[in-house]
C-alpha cells in the first residue's frame, strides 16, 4: 500500500486551514505551522466582550460558501431582513437618504448586462457608459468594498464585477454573517481539521521550507517572498482605516450607512448578530480608504466625521474602541489590462504552491482564499508531476 502524501501548510489562516483540511480529506498527512498563537490571520476576530472582525467582513453566496456549510463551518448562518434594509442610509452630497441616487439605481439595475473592458479604466468606462454622476456614487459605493480610495483607477472589468456583486437585487440579500464573527467560523475550521487529523501548530514560525513533500504556503505576499526566494510575489492591494466601537444601543441608530461622498462605510453588525455585544449594547464597525499621501490619523478623522453623521451620539455613548490599519493586506486589485490569471500564480514548481486573497484564483476577497487553498489542494495530493494549476476555475 502506498504511503500517504506528508503536506506542509505554512500559515493558519482561512486559506491555510481550508487548504489543511481539503488536503486530509484527500488522504494526506497535514501539519499546519502558524507563526502567532492564534489561528485566523486576517479573519480573526476581538475576544468577547465585543466580537469585531478585522474589517467589515462578509461571506457572499458562491461555491466557497458552499463547500464551508457542505462541512458545516458556518453555524446557522446570519441573513440581512427587513428590519436591517429599512435600517440602510446612503450619505451622498452631505445628506443622509434611505435611497441612492437615480443614477447609480440605474447603473447597477439596468447595466448588469454590459460587458466592462479588461484594459480600460473604470473611471474612463463608466463615465462614458453611465455618466458622471453614476461612476462617481459607483466609486464611493466601491471604496470600501475594495478598500481602495480610488476604484476608478482600477480595471473596469475588475471594478464593475465586484459592483455587481455588492449590489446584487436579491432578497434576502447575498450577504451572510457566520454567528459569532470570522473567529467562530475559524474555530470551527481548527476543530474539523483536527478532528481529520491535521496537526495545528501555533507559535510555530517557519524561515525555511522544508524539503520534502507538497507545501502550502499561505502567508502574506511580502511573507511568501522571502519563503519562496521570489521577488516577483507583487500585486496591487488597498489601504483602509478601520474604526470600531461599542456603544449604548439606541433604537434610532441605523443599520449601515454607505458614504458616497468620502467612499466609507459603517455598519452596526448587532443588528443581525446580538452576540456580538453585551446586551443593550451595540458594536459598530467602520472602514475608509486611505488617500495617497494621506496619513492614518486623517482617515480616522475623516472616518470619525461619517460616524458623527451616522450616529450623531456616539462620542457619549462608546464604551469600547479600536483603530486599525489595513493596509496590503485586503484582497487583489487588478489595474486596466489585468485580471486574476495574471496574478502570482498558486503553482511555484518544485511541489510549491502559494495561496491566499493575493493570487492567481478567482473570486471576491475571501473567496480567493478558498478557491485557491482548493486548487492547491488537489494539485499537491495528486498523484501525477507537479503542473501549474493557477488558471484553474473551481
Amino acid at each position: 500500500m502506498a504511503q500517504p502524501i506528508s503536506v506542509t501548510v505554512v500559515g493558519g489562516g482561512l486559506a491555510g486551514l481550508t487548504a489543511a483540511i481539503a488536503c486530509a480529506e484527500r488522504g494526506a498527512v497535514v501539519t499546519v505551522h502558524e507563526a502567532h498563537s492564534a489561528l485566523g490571520g486576517r479573519a480573526k476576530s476581538s475576544p468577547a466582550p465585543y466580537v469585531a472582525n478585522d474589517g467589515t467582513h462578509a461571506f457572499y453566496q458562491g461555491e466557497p460558501w458552499r463547500w464551508l456549510v457542505a462541512r458545516d463551518l458556518t453555524g446557522t448562518v446570519e441573513r440581512l431582513g427587513i428590519r436591517q434594509l429599512a435600517g440602510v442610509r446612503m450619505r451622498h452630497r452631505g445628506q443622509l437618504r434611505r435611497l441612492p441616487p437615480r443614477a447609480l439605481t440605474a447603473m447597477v439595475c439596468f447595466g448588469r448586462r454590459r460587458q466592462a473592458p479588461v484594459d480600460r479604466s473604470f473611471r474612463e468606462w463608466a463615465s462614458v457608459e453611465f455618466g458622471d454622476q453614476a461612476f462617481a456614487a459607483a466609486a464611493g459605493l466601491l471604496g470600501p468594498a475594495l478598500y481602495d480610495a480610488d476604484p476608478g483607477r482600477l480595471s473596469a472589468a475588475f471594478a464593475f464585477e465586484r459592483l455587481l456583486r455588492v449590489t446584487t437585487p436579491s432578497y434576502p440579500p447575498a450577504t451572510r454573517y457566520p454567528p459569532g464573527g470570522w473567529g467562530a467560523v475559524v474555530s470551527q475550521m481548527a476543530a474539523h481539521a483536527r478532528g481529520l487529523g491535521v496537526v495545528v501548530e501555533t507559535n510555530s514560525r517557519i524561515t525555511a521550507l522544508p524539503e520534502d513533500g507538497p507545501v502550502i504556503v499561505a502567508t502574506s505576499l511580502p511573507a511568501a517572498r522571502n519563503l519562496l526566494d521570489d521577488n516577483s510575489l507583487q500585486w496591487e492591494s488597498g489601504n483602509a482605516a478601520l474604526l470600531d466601537i461599542g456603544v449604548h444601543q439606541h433604537r434610532s441608530d441605523p443599520f449601515a450607512v454607505f458614504d458616497l461622498d468620502e467612499g466609507g462605510f459603517v455598519e452596526r453588525f448587532t443588528s443581525q448578530d446580538p452576540s456580538l455585544a453585551p446586551a443593550l449594547h451595540s458594536l459598530i464597525q467602520g472602514e475608509i480608504p486611505i488617500r495617497p499621501d494621506e496619513t492614518k490619523a486623517s482617515g480616522i478623522a475623516r472616518l470619525e466625521a461619517l460616524f458623527d453623521v451616522s450616529f450623531p451620539d456616539w462620542r457619549g455613548r462608546v464604551t469600547w474602541r479600536r483603530q486599525q490599519n489595513a493596509q496590503h493586506r485586503t484582497g487583489a486589485l487588478d489595474l486596466p489590462g489585468t485580471t486574476w490569471r495574471d496574478r502570482p500564480k498558486i503553482s511555484r514548481g518544485d511541489h510549491r504552491y502559494l495561496i491566499g486573497d493575493m493570487v492567481a484564483a478567482p473570486g471576491l476577497l475571501a473567496e480567493v482564499s478558498i478557491n485557491s487553498a482548493l486548487i492547491a489542494s488537489a494539485a499537491a495530493t495528486h498523484p501525477r508531476p507537479d503542473r501549474s494549476t493557477s488558471h484553474r476555475t473551481t
